[in-house]
């Protein structure tokens, strides 16, 4: 994924610019893996979307500040942004 990607939700009849910034982790030995997103609107920290290896299972780990719907659009957003990616 690019270094970060952004998302536009419609929300209360306004448009919100999420921006997606993959958090890279290195464990020794291995390649850097992740499953962890970043979500940020300007300088709001909206908290984090966390993936399972297989990237099928997610989690949003906020409170209040986007809806379960809203963080399943931002999933299922991300998820097919990495499956293009891997085409």
């Amino acid at each position: 994924m690019a270094d970060h990607i952004t998302f536009k939700l419609y929300r209360d009849s306004d448009i919100h610019t999420i921006t997606i910034t993959e958090v890279k982790e290195v464990i020794p030995g291995k390649s850097a893996i992740s499953g962890v997103f970043k979500l940020t609107e300007g300088k709001t920290n909206l908290g984090n979307i966390v993936f399972d290896d297989a990237m099928n299972q997610w989690e949003y780990t906020a409170l209040g500040d986007l809806t379960h719907k809203e963080a399943a659009i931002v999933a299922t957003y991300i998820k097919d942004k990495i499956k293009a990616q891997s085409v």
